[in-house]
């Protein structure tokens, strides 16, 4: 059997200069491995926290320097046939010695590397040196190579295999990290080994099906068998011309499902090479069964783009995933697992692992696959021109097998992506004069990658980029064919534009926001802290963000007054205008059937377009992400006949109920009323209800609002912008009951109409959480808020601004 040891203990690291290195650096310090140059340098003191403040500055100089690991390890020949040295990821740049021996090189931080070093290991002491230049200075060569391609951001990124955002994007630092960020060990034992396991997991009527393809390194095979096991299944097969293959079916297994719609078991696949009795090799997987297509049939309105799963067509609530921190090391299991709770909690049932960024590690996917969260997984191409010529080719084709194999075993996994926006950018972004005919990659989206996916994963479907019609004779940003992105929206106009079309599918769009106060505040020390003080300004890195963050406002809110409603005005007009976008799209169920937000994280404390912000708090938005994403929507639309009731079901039984309309006046006075008494959206569908024109009609619209009740469900509806509105002076009752464990319950009593009612506890204890927010209260109504982890002194702050805000504070 193979044996496996981690070389992670004992490692040093060391300077070898470049570009404004740092002078007094000392000759080696411990470094971590996994881990980045960065964060050993930030271990050992030697540079400041690059999150904060201006600091990212003051650390470029890393980036721009050569770096050496070393480390001295004892070992033994206890008797393998071979040894290998195995990199899970280097980044990016790698010269690796063993002994003073040339073992390789590297230059893809996106894929494994395997090295034979059976014959330089020594008995006893031994010395493994790992070299990495600069990617600054690599891309400086390879920008000589090729001729300029265009690039929608700073740096070499689309001339190389390493994730793109390192070099800088509009949500993230310039912070271009080096080093062993993932796991390295030697493998040793007999000369025949599993080197690829490809198993293919399908359904046939009410049976699993598993077909396992095995490609085996030995230089001699003879004698061996592959054998395979799960669900109390099993089946062997000779190995021949260094491979084998074979069939097992699971009797009616139990069917993996998005976690809004089942449950999701798993069951243990085992696959070994033997010698007889005698087990070599193993790869054990925790696999799911179910079904996956994606629906692209032509119909009335264009181009369907329809996740099915299990034969049942899935609308997609999502969220645009990018590397949750900087420094990828520091994303542990647990990490992975709080964020993709996160997410469930918020009703997303999909990530979108963006191209900018990376192919996540194993425990990323592990989790998805325990909570019943799909990933639609992008290669690793965004917003720029990729050369066709030279070495990437051949990098990017191995990597691209690497992790279709790494991946495919994943049932959460449901769609493989070509590319982030780079077709688009070939028709709308100029491209196509500034290439004068070189080549962009379009051979990797339209030939190599669909014919990889075809040939080693053909169980899932491949779409050839994010946004893309399905052919390149339609606009690729096409809505009414595949997916789309919308970004004129908070670009050039007002969130109320998302009303202007219907999107088969928007896989992309978005509204900024800063973060929390206690991750602003943390992060940035400015005195005094205003929207444009220097470490405010420095932690917003879209092209004039904060411009469009005022600019946003207009016609909804009144421009701010002061750090405190700038803060507040600017995160709940992040939470409403996604709320609206997602509203009207799934309104229009069948013929929209999903959104994915930009975006779900932050890598860095920053404002952005995140619903959890950079240290992992909860924004307003992830609140109205929840409210919206239900399972059960209700919602008050315009339609061409008038004001509309529309009831959105993707529950598994129908939801049927009466509705109940009442046009009522801030006071609370109802002003008309009525009842629908029985509304019914069949499973996985919408109703549709006019609404009455004497409820549809205010009289006063700066004084009245309409709301629908199904359930506990309610819809409120605004006959004009808050700016308009005559909002009163908020006021209300608050009591405080401490329910132990640093819990409380906080009641809330409305005197006046309270809109969008907010509490931030974590401006009185940095790790305090509230179970709701964005919550509108007539005159008389209490709300029971819960909020954790605050302390009996700070909980005496629960009562009043800034802590306790809403709406009517902005517009009295």
């Amino acid at each position: 059997m193979r044996q496996s040891r981690p070389l992670h203990s004992g490692w040093t690291l060391t300077c070898l200069g470049g570009p404004g290195a740092r002078p007094g650096l000392p000759e080696a310090i411990p470094a971590q491995v996994p881990g980045t140059v960065h964060t050993d340098l930030l271990a050992a003191g030697l540079i400041p926290d690059p999150y904060l403040d201006l600091n990212e500055i003051a650390v470029d100089w890393v980036g721009r320097c050569d770096w050496r690991y070393d480390l001295v390890f004892d070992w033994r020949d206890e008797g393998a046939e071979i040894t290998d040295l195995v990199f899970a990821g280097l980044d990016t740049f790698a010269a690796i010695r063993l002994n003073g021996v040339a073992i390789g090189d590297t230059a893809n931080m996106n894929r494994a590397y395997r090295f034979p070093v059976h014959e330089h290991l020594r008995a006893g002491e031994n010395h493994l040196s790992i070299t990495f230049q600069s990617a600054w200075t690599r891309g400086e060569a390879l920008a000589a190579q090729y001729e300029p391609r265009p690039n929608n951001y700073p740096g070499p990124a689309n001339l190389m295999r390493k994730m793109a955002c390192n070099f800088g994007w509009d949500w993230g630092p310039t912070l271009v990290t080096a080093g062993i960020w993932q796991a390295v060990t030697l493998d040793s034992g007999p000369a025949a080994r599993l080197a690829s396991v490809r198993p293919e997991i399908t359904l046939s009527g009410a049976d699993g099906h598993v077909r396992v393809h095995a490609d085996i390194a030995a230089g001699d095979a003879s004698g061996l068998a592959l054998r395979v096991s799960i669900a109390g299944q099993s089946a062997a097969a000779p190995v021949a011309d260094g491979a084998a293959a074979l069939d097992l079916v699971v009797p009616a297994p139990r069917l993996w499902w998005p976690h809004n719609l089942g449950s999701q078991p798993l069951y243990d696949l085992v696959v070994e090479l033997v010698a007889g009795d005698r087990v070599i090799d193993s790869y054990r997987r925790a696999i799911g069964f179910r079904s996956i297509r994606l629906d692209t049939t032509p119909d009335e309105h264009g181009t369907a783009f329809t996740v099915v799963v299990n034969d049942v067509p899935v609308y997609i609530f999502g969220a645009n995933w990018i590397p949750d921190d900087c420094f990828l090391p520091r994303v542990t299991p647990e990490r992975y697992a709080a964020r993709i709770d996160q997410a469930r909690g918020a009703n997303i049932n999909m990530l979108r692992v963006w191209g900018g960024g990376i192919y996540e590690t194993e425990a990323f996917y592990e989790a998805c696959d325990r909570a019943g969260m799909l990933v639609w997984q992008d290669f690793l191409f965004a917003c720029a021109a990729y050369p066709e010529e030279g070495d990437l080719p051949a990098e990017i084709e191995a990597e691209a097998r690497d992790n279709i194999v790494r991946l495919m075993p994943h049932p959460s996994l449901v769609l493989w992506n070509g590319n982030n926006e780079n077709i688009w950018g070939y028709f709308d972004w100029g491209w196509q004069p500034a290439l004068e005919g070189r080549t962009w990659g379009a051979h990797y989206y339209l030939d190599l990658l669909p014919r990889l996916v075809a040939t080693l994963d053909p169980t899932r479907p491949y779409w050839a980029g994010s946004p893309y019609s399905g052919t390149m004779d339609i606009h690729p940003n096409d809505p009414d064919h595949g997916c789309t992105h919308l970004w004129d929206v908070w670009n050039e106009i007002g969130y109320e534009h998302y009303a202007a079309s219907i999107p088969r599918f928007c896989s992309e769009f978005g509204w900024q926001a800063p973060p929390t106060w206690a991750t602003l505040t943390q992060s940035v020390h400015d005195e005094p802290l205003t929207p444009v003080s220097p470490g405010v300004w420095h932690h917003q890195k879209a092209t004039i963000g904060n411009d469009k963050l005022l600019r946003g406002l207009a016609g909804h809110l009144p421009e701010p007054q002061g750090m405190d409603d700038w803060h507040f005005a600017t995160q709940l007009n992040q939470a409403r205008a996604i709320s609206f976008g997602i509203a009207h799209m799934r309104s229009h169920r069948p013929r929209n059937m999903g959104t994915i937000v930009w975006q779900l994280n932050d890598c860095w404390p920053v404002t952005s377009w995140a619903a959890i912000d950079g240290y992992g708090r909860k924004k307003p938005l992830w609140y109205a992400l929840r409210t919206v994403s239900a399972n059960s929507l209700l919602t008050i639309q315009p339609r061409t006949t008038g004001l509309t009731v529309v009831a959105v079901n993707e529950r598994t039984l129908f939801w049927r109920g009466a509705v109940t309309l009442r046009r009522l006046d801030f006071d609370g006075n109802i002003l008309a009323e009525w009842t629908h008494w029985r509304l019914c959206a069949d499973r996985f569908s919408a109703a549709e209800l006019l609404v009455p024109k004497e409820l549809s009609a205010p009289v006063d619209p700066k004084r009245e609002v309409l709301v629908a009740k199904m359930h506990d469900r309610t819809a409120f509806h605004w006959f004009t912008e808050d700016i308009d509105l005559a909002l009163p002076k908020p006021e209300y009752d608050i009591a405080l009951k401490n329910l132990g464990d640093s819990r409380w319950e906080i009641a809330v009593t409305a005197r006046t109409l309270l809109k969008d009612l907010c509490i931030f506890p974590d401006r009185l204890a940095s790790d305090a959480e509230i179970s709701d927010m964005l919550v509108t209260l007539l005159p008389g109504e209490v709300h029971r808020f819960i909020v954790e982890n605050i302390d009996e002194i700070d909980a005496a702050g629960l009562a009043g601004a800034p802590v306790v805000r809403c709406a009517n504070d902005l517009v009295t």
